[in-house]
């Protein structure tokens, strides 16, 4: 039986191919149990879909704006947004007046293709598209050095120095070596100028393959036929040289976006293929997890991964809701309480009624709004999609016009002034000016520790005037730290921590790490006083899930006088059976035979550099706030230590994203630092966003940058370079710009030949790549090295 992922690869992988694709294999799509692999229910059009796709075979802006027109012709699909960055798609269609094989056809017919973003075979046909690429960039720059090879002589040599035959002999060779460029390396440009050419439409694909295709005509003419119409003059090292910068820019371009998709999909798949579901018979056996539905009974061992929202029935255990929740401790779930899909089992064995599955479970509404934040377009985007059309236009008519002008004094002057301004109005300068510098930047940035993710990231981080943080994660450590210790009277703090240590060694529950730790520390740093140090070790410990722990204890006594034996127990209030302490912070309780003996205050451990990092920002001139799932008790504590007045506590993924939107409303440039798949939808949503190394897959997936280290200052000096970076890309900017104004009326009226617009395209090139190396590590301070990369 085929399902969506084999359909999608039975379709032609060349988009260009599949014009007229097979109606009887889509129509496989249109099966309402196939629709979940790559949509959902519209929680604002009732029995209306949202389907979230990736688009493959785009190049630019004008080809997203192509695939937008194409599907919302479509009738019944009632919006469509296509991302030219993330070549995501996100179509709103009604299942009463299209099927997706309608849609899909639609996006098929004008020369792409629709992929679902959790497709399985999306990776190779990614890797596959990468070694293609690399292979097109290496033949044309080994052909490119070799055909300047052969046409450096005939700059440098003076007249009477070669003889016809050895310049007749360099250009065959010339030809000869150009021959797998335009074959090979230039095979995308000209596949995809002719699909244009088939829809009636323009990218900048066109423009340069008309250049290609003309430079290469007139150079062959003249190779083979010197007195022909178009004369003797050929220009291989400037088509070849012109190719390789072309393809350089869009294999580094692949290369980045591949590495995002490959973290998408890492996310996408996290929830576990198959699961044990409970027979009829009360055996269980291992099923997909497509299979599960609701009022199924599964099994999950510890370590395992939920995937289905439900009730435990069986057992108890610990669980891991960092992912969702923002919750920083493991949580115990008892039978009768619920657990997330998503959510990690710690510790036990358990058995839980399903009650949600699918697109209805807490995971798959996050990652829905996720979605829906990344596949929105800023205005900014909208503006440049709408110009890029009318630009290459321009262009044509500007290379027509001026060869059409020039043909009737001279046929081969004419098509080489066309190719002129072709190649003078391409816009390889214009192009490289922002992707050099932000490269170089990220350069730079990769050294000191933060990863670029998306470059487009760094222009958005420049215009930033509010970041906001969340708490868990990313201001805090997730570890506990002791704070204070209260304890009964004749008790000495140390001599508490110390019988508490040693009960606590017997646990992997966060709060015990922390306790042990904290004594580690003070014994390692508080010197012996001739054994008066209080020392103890525990037998016949046992430990209640979500509870404490309890065991003998046998050391020096309360008095450090003689030794005692002590049944103590170490949780929280009511497994101590001991009225809490109303302080801030997560308690934890230590008692004896004879009752209380000590608390201890635990708080969240606030980054080292936090205060330093806010501070930097308000100088800066950027306003700082914090958004958290956690309590509003422990959100104001931390802003406190923090440095920021903004604070805002329980906050769940949609109001983390509701602020967002209305401080975008109200005309701000918003930045996200986060740390779990809660803050997916905000970091997707944001203008630019972080997320630390230890992050989710699915938060990193979203973010722009991500930080392998603890250092928050790494967030201030990225923003400071992105500043930089911008400055340096408006530079390159205005030099394409007069170099294309100053050039181009002088190729339109003949007086630039082909060859020296090729030669100043390369230099204008090359003039922005040199610029954009004034942000290498040596010219900006390096952020601070992590200490150890995640």
């Amino acid at each position: 039986m085929l399902t969506t992922a084999t359909v999608i690869q039975a379709l032609p992988v060349d988009p260009s191919s599949a014009v007229v694709p097979a109606r009887d294999v889509l129509a496989l799509l249109d099966d309402p149990q196939e629709w979940s692999a790559f949509s959902r229910p519209s929680a604002q059009e009732p029995g209306c879909w949202e389907s979230n796709v990736v688009i493959e075979g785009m190049h630019c802006a004008a080809c997203s704006l192509t695939v937008e027109d194409a599907l919302k012709a479509v009738p019944g699909v009632l919006s469509a947004q296509v991302g030219a960055a993330s070549h995501r798609a996100r179509i709103v269609w009604s299942a009463a007046h299209v099927m997706p094989s309608v849609w899909m056809q639609a996006v098929l017919a004008s020369g792409y293709r629709a992929v679902p973003a959790n497709d399985v075979f999306a990776s190779e046909r990614r890797k596959r598209e990468t070694r293609q690429a690399l292979w097109r960039w290496l033949v044309a720059g080994l052909c490119m050095m070799q055909v300047m090879m052969y046409a450096y002589p005939a700059y440098v040599a003076l007249p009477g120095d070669l003889s016809g035959e050895m310049e007749q002999l360099l250009r065959w060779a010339s030809w000869v070596l150009t021959l797998p460029v335009m074959l090979f390396s230039c095979g995308p440009f000209f596949r995809n100028a002719l699909r244009d050419l088939a829809h009636a439409r323009v990218s900048m694909d066109l423009p340069v393959a008309l250049g290609m295709v003309i430079t290469f005509a007139v150079s062959t003419v003249g190779t083979f036929e010197p007195q022909g119409v178009f004369g003797r003059e050929v220009y291989f090292d400037s088509l070849t040289m012109f190719v390789f910068f072309l393809l350089t820019g869009r294999w580094l371009e692949l290369r980045l976006r591949d590495r995002t998709a490959g973290a998408l999909e890492a996310l996408m798949n996290r929830l576990p293929d198959s699961v044990e579901r409970q027979l009829p018979d009360g055996q269980f056996a291992r099923v997909a997890a497509r299979r599960v539905q609701v009022g199924d009974v599964l099994r999950v061992h510890p370590g395992e991964t939920f995937t289905a929202d439900g009730v435990l029935t069986v057992g108890s255990t610990r669980v891991d809701e960092a992912l969702l929740t923002g919750e920083s401790r493991p949580l115990a779930r008892r039978v009768g309480e619920l657990v997330w899909s998503g959510s990690h089992n710690l510790t036990g064995t358990v058995q839980l009624r399903v009650e949600r599955v699918g697109a209805a479970t807490r995971f798959a509404q996050i990652v829905a709004l996720m979605e829906s934040a990344s596949a929105t377009k800023p205005e900014g985007a909208v503006l440049a999609d709408r110009i890029a059309k009318p630009f290459l236009i321009a262009v044509l008519l500007a290379a027509a016009g001026a060869c059409a002008w020039w043909w009737g004094r001279d046929p081969g002057h004419a098509l080489m002034v066309a190719v002129a301004v072709l190649v003078v109005t391409c816009p390889c300068a214009l192009s490289l000016a922002t992707p050099a510098a932000m490269l170089a930047a990220a350069g730079n940035l990769a050294r000191g520790g933060v990863l670029v993710r998306r470059l487009q990231g760094l222009e958005a981080l420049a215009k930033v005037d509010t970041l906001v943080f969340d708490k868990t994660g990313t201001l805090t450590r997730d570890a506990m730290v002791l704070d204070a210790v209260e304890t009964r009277a004749g008790v000495s703090a140390q001599q508490a921590l110390a019988m508490a240590a040693a009960l606590a060694q017997h646990s992997l529950h966060p709060v015990s790490r922390a306790l042990v730790k904290e004594q580690a520390s003070r014994l390692a740093s508080t010197p012996q006083q001739g054994g008066q140090e209080p020392t103890w070790t525990c037998e016949a410990v046992t430990e209640s899930a979500g509870e404490g722990v309890a065991g003998l204890a046998y050391g020096v006594g309360l008095n450090a006088a003689e030794p005692s034996v002590a049944a103590l127990r170490l949780g929280s209030a009511s497994y101590c059976a001991v009225p809490a302490r109303c302080v801030p912070g997560l308690q934890v309780h230590l008692r004896d035979d004879q009752g209380w003996l000590a608390s201890f205050i635990l708080q969240e451990d606030l980054r080292p550099q936090a205060a330093e990092a806010v501070s930097a920002l308000k100088t800066l001139g950027v306003d700082v706030l914090m958004l958290s799932g956690d309590g509003s008790v422990s959100v104001a504590r931390v802003a406190a230590q923090a440095g920021i007045t903004q604070a805002h506590g329980a906050c769940t993924p949609q109001d983390k994203l509701n602020v967002l939107r209305q401080l975008q409303a109200q005309g701000h440039t918003v930045a996200m630092v986060g740390d779990g798949l809660n803050d997916g939808p905000v970091l997707a949503g944001a203008h630019a966003s972080f997320a630390f190394g230890q992050a989710a897959p699915l938060a990193q997936s979203k973010a722009d940058f991500v930080i392998l280290g603890e250092q928050l200052m790494a967030v201030v000096h990225t923003l400071q370079l992105a500043r930089r970076t911008m400055a340096v890309v408006r530079q390159n900017l205005w030099w394409a710009l007069l170099y294309n104004a100053a050039c181009v009326p002088l190729a339109v009226v003949g007086l630039l030949p082909a060859w020296l617009a090729g030669l100043g395209m390369a230099a204008s090139s090359l003039l922005v790549v040199l610029n954009a190396l004034r942000l290498a590590p040596s010219r900006v301070a390096v952020l601070p090295t992590p200490r150890k990369a995640v």
